[in-house]
């Protein structure tokens, strides 16, 4: 009997249906090795050798894995086809001593994908195993030397890691930029006018002068200019019009699901690729990792006919829609997410698939089958209206836009800007019936969510499609940054401590452009161009010697805040210490004392309810959850977990 070994039991119940008796398919349940969790497990001396263990979760699972490839005529391992998954394979080759065994890989779990990968073994990719191994490596080498450092200079429990510090320093830099943000005035004006049907147009030239963004500027500018019009008349100057494209979106890779997944539904990067994962192994989509944008010649095929069934031949474009990867280091052998099925609609799988998982499907078909669709057709209208008096002249500008031939947005809607404008003629005089000054001022970048964040790892060429999601979570489980209630990624106190103290003292560790150079490193390990020992030696030396300058330079970033409270256990003064977890309070008799309690923010959300002095403010705990407690503490001790501010709304409501 021929054994196959996947890493997940739903990937392997998927495939053994597609295959006989004479195959027998078995679960690692996912990685089986892995450097000690209590030690460094790295020879730096000898090459920088892993000294790999079984995972003590996973020994039981080892020994029945071996058993079974014992009494096997052959060993197929058939893990993902990324680095992870070609690592998973060596780790199960070397953990259950495999003299022989193939290598299999799919880019999505059908019958006939299955059957063509068992025609077509190779040996494992040791490239791609090396490109992984170089990431682990370098990541724990980063946490294990950085994190004690950090332990001594700022709090117990905190943790340094290569990818994850890049991430927290672009959130604590947007949040400073808006915080220093200084807003600038400008003003608009516009003009209700009537031709048959009123429609708008905003003032762009005064004289020969276009005007720009600031030109006009105060509130007196504004006033000047509606009082100088107020004996003009209204002429239209010109008409354009002509016609628009809009083309579709191409398939998603893993960082355009995620961010799609998150602005359509709201769901963060873990939850997506977990929805992901769970559609891929029960053979509903293409594998989920990915940033290629390539697309098998039978999957286009199957959507034409589709889009022609379903729509009609105007829906489909004159050739099949290729779309470049602008990846350079994306693998063309792999494929963009698609369904494996795009023949089928997704209102046929509604009731087999949890809600959130028919969301993510639903969303992923209509982004395919509308990437080879046609585009969409507008007819854009741009009109120039002249106001004159006797003195001056005033050109305003309106503009409409209107769908003439929906195509791909048919299936795919977008937000349009739609507004139509009235039957005009050139030279026709025109009656205005309001001028509108309005007041605007500039507003800061907004905070960065999950979505946006990942796009700007990506454009940064900051990690890669595995790594996008675990990074946002270690982040936010680490409390360096939080998620408010508005789901938009702040810093924590320790957050910025953390990364004021890297930028400072290892900005190669939180440098955009080392860490960039470091994935691409690792890219030419995956493709054979490099090998890892240099590229983790390169890093290691100078890192080295710089920790070492550091443990004795850096003094201890955290004094004690003292505070006019006194501990309600022993009488001793109360001070503000820095945890993992940020500021809290605590008692100066420690040792003897362990009170603690967490630190109020102050921010007034009305009257305590219990004591009626004191006020309510936000607070958090120790491990940095919220809630809102009095301000009188410790005298008064009311607290809840529940948002006060959203109560009221509901009670106005």
């Amino acid at each position: 009997m021929k054994f196959i070994i996947v890493e997940s039991p739903t990937k392997a119940k998927t495939i053994s249906k597609f295959l006989g008796n004479d195959y027998k398919i078995e679960s690692s349940y996912g990685h089986v090795r892995d450097l000690p969790e209590r030690q460094l497990g790295i020879d730096v001396e000898n090459n920088f050798e892993p000294k790999y263990t079984i995972l003590p979760k996973a020994k039981k699972r080892v020994a029945e894995l071996k058993s079974e490839a014992k009494k096997s005529s052959e060993v197929i391992l058939a893990t993902d086809e990324d680095r992870e998954g070609e690592a998973i394979a060596w780790h199960l080759v070397q953990a259950l001593g495999l003299d022989k065994s193939k290598r299999i890989v799919f880019h999505e779990i059908t019958a006939n994908a299955i059957k063509e990968a068992l025609k077509n073994p190779r040996e494992i990719d040791i490239k791609l195993v090396n490109a992984q191994q170089a990431r682990r490596i370098l990541d724990r080498l980063v946490g294990y030397k950085l994190s004690p450092l950090l332990w001594k200079k700022i709090a117990k429990g905190l943790s340094a890691g290569r990818v994850q510090s890049v991430a927290v320093r672009l959130v604590v830099e947007r949040a400073k930029e808006i915080d220093d943000f200084k807003p600038e005035e400008y003003h608009t004006i516009s003009a209700i006018l009537l031709k048959n049907e009123t429609f708008e147009a905003q003032l762009t030239q005064i004289g020969k002068e276009k005007l720009g963004k600031f030109s006009i500027k105060t509130t007196e500018a504004a006033e000047k200019i509606v009082a100088d019009l107020g004996n003009a008349k209204w002429q239209i100057l010109k008409i354009e019009k002509k016609e628009s494209r809009r083309q579709p979106l191409p398939p998603f890779i893993t960082s355009t699901l995620q961010q799609t997944a998150w602005s359509w539904f709201g769901f963060g990067a873990k939850q997506t690729m977990l929805l992901a994962q769970q559609l891929y192994e029960t053979g509903l989509i293409t594998y989920m990792r990915t940033d290629s944008l390539n697309l098998s010649k039978d999957s286009v095929a199957t959507a034409h006919e589709k889009i022609k069934k379903d729509f009609g031949e105007n829906y489909l474009p004159a050739t099949p829609r290729i779309y470049k990867t602008k990846s350079k280091t994306a693998q063309e052998a792999h494929e963009a997410i698609r369904p494996t099925a795009p023949e089928k609609d997704p209102e046929m799988l509604k009731g087999k698939l949890a809600p959130q998982q028919f969301k993510l499907y639903d969303l992923i078909w209509k982004r395919f089958i509308a990437s080879q669709m046609s585009g969409a057709v507008f007819e854009a209208t741009g009109v120039d209206v002249l106001a004159k008096n006797a003195n001056d002249n005033w050109t305003f500008r309106a503009t409409g836009n209107v769908l003439k031939f929906d195509g791909f947005l048919r299936v795919y809607p977008q937000k349009l800007s739609e507004n139509s404008l009235p039957l005009l003629k050139e030279n026709e005089d025109l009656e205005l019936k309001e001028l509108k000054p309005a007041q605007h001022f500039t507003e800061p970048p907004p905070y960065y969510n999950e979505a946006s964040l990942i796009k700007a790892l990506e454009e940064y060429g900051i990690g890669r499609p595995s790594t996008y999601a675990p990074t946002l979570a270690t982040i936010q489980t680490r409390r360096y940054v939080i998620k408010d209630e508005d789901k938009r990624l702040k810093p924590t106190d320790i957050g910025i401590l953390v990364n004021t103290l890297l930028v400072k003292h290892f900005p190669d560790i939180v440098d955009i452009k080392f860490t960039a150079k470091m994935e691409d490193s690792l890219d030419e390990i995956a493709e054979g161009k490099k090998e890892w020992q240099p590229v983790i030696k390169d890093f290691w030396e100078p890192f080295k010697k710089n920790l070492d300058d550091k443990s004795v330079e850096i003094k201890k970033e955290i004094s004690i805040e003292k505070t006019s409270l006194k501990c309600p256990e022993c009488g001793e003064e109360v001070i503000i210490r820095m945890g993992r977890f940020g500021k809290f309070y605590a008692c100066s008799g420690f040792p003897k004392c362990k009170y603690t309690a967490p630190l109020q923010e102050q921010e007034d959300l009305g009257s305590c309810h219990k004591c009626n002095t004191g006020k309510i403010v936000k607070r958090r705990t120790k491990k940095g959850r919220t809630f809102w407690g009095c301000s009188n503490w410790p005298k008064c001790d009311y607290a809840t977990w529940e948002n006060p501010e959203k109560n009221k709304l509901k009670e106005d409501e």
